[in-house]
């Protein structure tokens, strides 16, 4: 079957093509005869009861010097004119994402006035990656959320060794350690709770970290395969854009068992590309909004993710 992309992301033109997993998905699409429009969450539109969108229709080939050829934009009505829509821009989740998520939500389905979104939008707004694993909370380390200081004191005061990090944040951006002797709590609290209205996340910190955080990633709620991120000397987060080395490895029994508590969950709710966050025994983080790591385990094992991900969203229209 030949069906139409419309994807919705960061600006093609300046992704890293050996890493970014967007850009493998739109390949392999392409591969498989698929057409290609892409657009930013700018081009977004609700008018007269269509949700629209400008697009520009694009091919795609790995070519450092010439990864994306355009052609002029033009505005479409999703819901007639694409088949499926992958919701692919990076956080922050801010108000444009969940804006975003409502209006893709009311066209999502499977049809000829609805779009097959990738994931379902309004499952995506109702998972922050930092407190959809509080579903989970069985398989996850001593974790709070919260603003109030006197808690947040008291669950150091009890944990010593800890992390914090902003609720909505990602790719590791103000994420601290702070370790028993840190003296910096109140003013850290202090700095982060004046700049920003969110909870905080405080979790005990595990001391594994420096032998790797394990993504793990899911399609269609069975696990494909793990990457480990092993964190840079100095350096607490395991971000691979903050200086953290990927390696491959294998996924222990107990990580075999957290994806199976997660998997009827996410086929459940049609979030079709996961990547979930493992250090030690404890999953820290379910990301549902633009997971990444496909690049680098294709490299690693073989594992053809994008694949996997298009045969379970083809098997929708089947």
């Amino acid at each position: 079957m030949a069906l139409r992309i419309a994807v919705q992301m960061d600006p093609l033109e300046s992704v890293n093509i050996d890493a970014d997993s967007t850009f493998a998905m739109m390949l392999e699409a392409q591969r498989r005869g698929h057409s290609l429009v892409e657009y930013h969450p700018d081009a977004l539109t609700y008018s007269n009861g269509a949700i629209r969108a400008r697009v520009r229709p694009v091919t795609v080939q790995r070519n450092e010097a010439n990864h994306a050829q355009f052609s002029p934009a033009r505005s479409i009505d999703l819901a007639h004119e694409s088949d499926v829509v992958l919701m692919r821009q990076d956080p922050p989740f801010d108000m444009q994402y969940i804006a975003a998520t409502h209006l893709l939500e009311s066209i999502h389905g499977v049809g000829n006035t609805k779009t097959f979104c990738v994931n379902h939008p309004g499952h995506v707004r109702n998972a922050p990656e930092k407190i959809f694993v509080t579903e989970f909370a069985e398989f996850m380390p001593p974790t709070m959320i919260s603003r109030n200081v006197e808690d947040i004191t008291a669950f150091r005061d009890e944990h010593r060794d800890i992390i914090v990090k902003p609720l909505f944040g990602n790719g590791g951006a103000g994420v601290f350690h702070l370790k028993p002797d840190d003296e910096n709590l109140t003013s850290l609290l202090e700095t982060l709770l004046l700049s920003s209205r969110e909870q905080l996340m405080i979790q005990a910190y595990l001391p594994a970290i420096r032998a790797g955080d394990k993504r793990i990633i899911l399609v269609d709620g069975e696990p494909i395969g793990a990457i480990n991120r092993i964190p840079a000397a100095g350096e607490a987060r395991a971000n691979l854009h903050v200086g953290g080395r990927a390696e491959p490895v294998k996924l222990t029994d107990r990580e075999r068992d957290i994806c199976d508590a997660l998997g009827p969950v996410l086929k459940q709710r049609d979030l079709i590309f996961v990547g979930i966050d493992v250090i030690g025994d404890s999953m820290t983080e379910i990301n549902v909004t633009s997971p990444t790591g496909l690049q680098e385990l294709q490299r690693f094992d073989g594992t053809d993710g994008p694949a996997l991900i298009w045969d379970a969203i083809e098997k929708r229209f089947a």
